[in-house]
């Protein structure tokens, strides 16, 4: 069964296109042919309720590969800072979106 793949984002979001030329790569890369999801975050009322932590958010199966994510609740129409190891990004790291669809194909079994 293929992935449930959610790109979360607004209009104007300077870091979408970079994830989703980054997606598509990694897709490949891990064997995965799911499509990829785009939800248009348009209200600070709607980012609340899809507990949306700024544009891009990446979901794989419901989940943000952001392990740090379900701790937080600084919900909002902002663009979204990732914390890594080598600082700040726009996107979330290449190691983080794998291991997230490793962790769904390793749930599968």
């Amino acid at each position: 069964m293929e992935p449930t793949i959610e790109v979360l984002y607004f209009d104007g979001c300077r870091s979408l296109d970079a994830l989703l030329a980054r997606l598509d790569r990694l897709l490949a890369q891990a064997g995965v042919a799911a499509d990829i999801e785009l939800r248009r975050v348009e209200s600070a009322e709607t980012a609340e309720q899809e507990r949306f932590l700024g544009s891009p958010t990446l979901r794989i199966n419901g989940r943000d590969v952001d392990s740090t994510a379900a701790q937080r609740i600084d919900y909002g129409l902002k663009c979204r800072l990732y914390a890594t190891d080598d600082g700040l990004h726009g996107t979330p790291p290449d190691a983080w979106i794998l291991d997230a669809l490793d962790a769904r194909e390793h749930a599968q079994r």
